[in-house]
């Protein structure tokens, strides 16, 4: 029996056939294929391989009319992958042809559901409503839809010329409030910067009113407190005085001796009148 091999990459799959039956379905490898004896080489054993790599399908220009029979060209883009290759291979006669119906007439039933206000607000509920509706279906034929997105919608020409004056308008609109946002922050951190300041002015006057009032009225007590022992030595010195007349007569003495000693001082001395004797008239 002479044999041959067949390499499958990570990118695919195969399905191994004999005599038309399905057998088993081959991961990423290496195969030897037996060929049958005699004079007649035909094979017994076929290997059917299936791309399973992520690809994309565009659905393009679909022309749907809305719940409003506005009428709108619509294109999908589709991302999906072969799960199942069995399935693939088994279930439909071409999958990606089937997937393109699929898809296709699941956006003819959103966007006949839809209002054309509806679409321009939420254009995501359309690529939602396909991708719920065709993932199950899909998955039957052992396809795993990824992701479905609208590409392009379309407009007829004089509601797209509205429609680009309302984008522009709305352009326009959401420049102006990222405008006004910006001036009424600049004026909030203006006016926080300028409270700061205040805050700060206030605060360094109070700590120099307080200081200055701390500085008066140290200097006060110190004049008090100088005063009241002035005026204790005048006590101390009026009571020695008292109790000793010689010491206030010296003192006299010297207060004269310093006076003495300046040419601008004067000294004015009092003589009383003498009293009449007893007896004159």
């Amino acid at each position: 029996m002479t044999k041959r091999s067949v390499i499958i990459k990570d990118t695919h799959r195969g399905l191994w056939y004999e005599d038309g039956v399905l057998v088993k379905v081959l991961e990423a490898g290496r195969y030897k294929l037996p060929w049958l004896k005699g004079s007649f080489w035909r094979p017994w054993v076929e290997i059917v391989l299936v791309d399973v790599r992520e690809r994309e399908l565009t659905i393009k220009g679909q022309e749907i009319l809305t719940a409003d029979k506005v009428a709108i060209r619509v294109s999908i883009i589709v991302q999906f992958r072969v799960a199942d290759p069995r399935a693939a291979m088994h279930e439909v006669e071409k999958y990606e042809e089937r997937l393109y119906s699929d898809v296709q007439l699941a956006a003819r039933r959103s966007l006949a559901s839809m209002t054309l206000d509806e679409i321009l607000t939420n254009r995501n509920r359309l690529s939602e409503d396909i991708l719920r509706d065709v993932k199950e279906i899909a998955a039957r034929y052992g396809v795993s839809i990824l992701r479905a997105d609208v590409k392009d919608l379309v407009f007829p020409g004089n509601l797209q010329e509205i429609m680009n004056k309302v984008l522009a308008a709305e352009r326009t609109a959401q420049a102006q409030l990222v405008e006004a946002k910006t001036r009424a922050q600049t004026q909030q951190i203006a006016a926080g910067a300028q409270a700061g300041i205040s805050r700060i002015e206030a605060e360094a006057l109070a700590q120099t009113l307080r200081l200055q009032s701390e500085a008066e009225a140290g200097a006060r007590k110190i004049r008090t407190e100088a005063e009241i022992a002035a005026l204790r030595d005048s006590e101390q010195s009026a009571q020695a005085y008292a109790a000793n007349p010689a010491l206030l007569r010296l003192r006299e003495l010297e207060t004269l001796k310093e006076l003495a000693r300046s040419a601008n001082a004067r000294i004015y001395v009092s003589f009383d009148k003498p009293g009449k004797l007893e007896g004159e008239d």
